[in-house]
């Protein structure tokens, strides 16, 4: 049986590209209760969207055996590309239909083996707009890319 986590992540940016964080909340249930844990980090120069991967990334990377995620962002970006988008970019070698490459490949690549051992499920919620967990994970964010910028 799979253990079950709720992952939730968020990224943030001031000025896209700037000093960019990101954050996450990691939530196991176990026979104990709920245990949790909180995970952010920061790059001086990045994207909103790489820091969106990345919270989905180091997440997913921090969990030692394979689980059952229930993966919730607000970065409609993430989902999709998770979803939908992925099986097609590696069919064609990392190219979008229009030929061109897909930005941020090297952190899809690392999402998509980070991703195989567990069974996901993808949850959006509105980003900003009172979900607990989301607003934590976004201060995280926020904090660490004010953190990177000073």
């Amino acid at each position: 049986m799979h253990t079950e986590v709720d992952l939730f992540a968020d990224g943030a940016c001031l000025g896209n590209p700037g000093p960019g964080g990101w954050g996450n909340l990691l939530r196991v249930r176990t026979s104990a209760g709920l245990q949790e844990k909180e995970s952010s980090g920061s790059e001086p120069d990045t994207t909103n969207n790489r820091m969106e991967l990345m919270a989905v990334i180091q997440g997913l990377e921090s969990l030692t055996r394979p689980c059952a995620v229930r993966l919730v962002c607000d970065s409609q970006y993430v989902l999709k590309g998770l979803t939908e988008w992925l099986p097609g970019w590696k069919r064609k070698g990392w190219k979008k239909a229009d030929g061109h490459p897909v930005m941020n490949a090297d952190l899809w690549k690392r999402l998509d083996e980070a991703a195989k051992p567990h069974r996901i499920k993808a949850e959006w919620v509105k980003g900003h707009a009172g979900h607990p967990e989301n607003e934590r994970v976004d201060r995280l964010a926020n904090t660490a890319a004010h953190a990177v910028k000073a």
